[in-house]
């Protein structure tokens, strides 16, 4: 039985500028996985630098709210909603609220840096 716990990942800051903990990576764990499961964390007014992932993305809102930018579409996003980002597409998520805006993030295949572009 593998359980990890939010609180107990170490956090980082992503590639695109938000926080992030990976709560099951097979990177990180002794698991074999499709995808990767991190919970990501942007600050109030904060946004996240626009970039491009390899990988596709969905996005599950937790907690706060906030304007996801994809491609030429922006739309705003609050808890209980789910994206997802197609591979490639450009994306940025900016924080409109006054509490931190928390996703759960799942990339498949699993998140890695090296296909996470920043497009400035």
């Amino acid at each position: 039985m593998l359980i990890n716990s939010e609180s107990q990942c170490s956090q980082f800051v992503a590639n695109d500028g938000c926080k992030i903990r990976e709560l099951l990576h097979p990177k990180n764990d002794p698991i074999e996985l499709a995808f990767s499961l991190a919970i990501a964390e942007i600050g109030p007014g904060g946004s996240t630098h626009p970039h491009r992932l390899a990988q596709a993305e969905v996005y599950y809102i937790i907690a706060g709210v906030g304007v996801i930018h994809i491609g030429e579409e922006a739309q705003t996003v609050c808890v209980g909603d789910a994206v997802f980002i197609p591979p490639n597409d450009m994306q940025w998520f900016h924080n409109t609220g006054l509490d931190a805006l928390k996703f759960v993030a799942i990339v498949t295949p699993p998140w890695r840096g090296e296909d996470d572009e920043r497009v400035d």
